[in-house]
């Protein structure tokens, strides 16, 4: 998928005036809750198609048709796996606004930059094919974070170990994923046994 890089013009203009540090954070923090709320939206429309399907499931159960009952099954499994993507993006950008918002000195950034850039990068790819337009806005918060740890390490003079920062990502994913398994077992009950098809003679 093509995305359109910072502007000329605009790189210049923050090549001259460079736009403040934590300026650009809240820019970036702004972005990312405006993502977290569309994708918290989606979840919810998603539950809610998810419990009429769900319903329908049931009712063809009850009503013995094993057919109509199967493709309603299948139809809420292939809604669960995105509702999962769903889910699990936003619980971790819910993790990493939290640690941006968390960024009070000056030297603490350069340490929290990195993974969170990482976080955003994981989500950007895991939405693609669920939910394009947000993994396009992430695409650019994600450049935008990556711009800012480079230019945070320059300043501060900080060097930033990568492999502690992945830990980190990988600990927000996994924490993430934990407790978007936990909200599917809530939001979304176990399908219904359906009754394998007597064989017609």
């Amino acid at each position: 998928m093509f995305r359109e890089r910072t502007p000329l013009t605009k790189r210049i203009k923050e090549a001259i005036h460079p736009t403040p540090i934590r300026q650009r954070i809240n820019e970036c923090l702004f972005k990312l809750k405006v993502q977290q709320r569309k994708l918290e939206r989606t979840a919810y429309h998603m539950q809610q198609r998810d419990q009429a399907l769900y319903g329908k499931c049931v009712l063809a159960v009850q009503g013995k048709n094993t057919e109509l009952a199967s493709m309603y099954a299948n139809e809420c499994a292939e809604l669960r796996k995105m509702a999962k993507v769903v889910l699990h993006s936003e619980l971790a950008l819910e993790q990493v606004t939290l640690r941006l918002e968390t960024v009070h000195q000056f030297g603490d950034i350069a340490c929290t930059m990195m993974p969170v850039a990482s976080v955003v990068r994981a989500l950007r790819t895991q939405l693609e094919s669920v939910m394009p337009e947000v993994s396009l806005e992430l695409a650019e918060v994600n450049e935008a974070l990556e711009e800012l740890t480079v230019q945070v390490g320059e300043t501060t003079e900080t060097s930033i170990d990568l492999s502690a920062s992945s830990e980190e990502s990988q600990k927000i994913l996994q924490e993430a994923n934990a407790v978007a398994e936990q909200k599917m077992k809530e939001r979304f009950p176990d399908l219904p046994t359906i009754p394998a098809r007597e064989a017609r003679m």
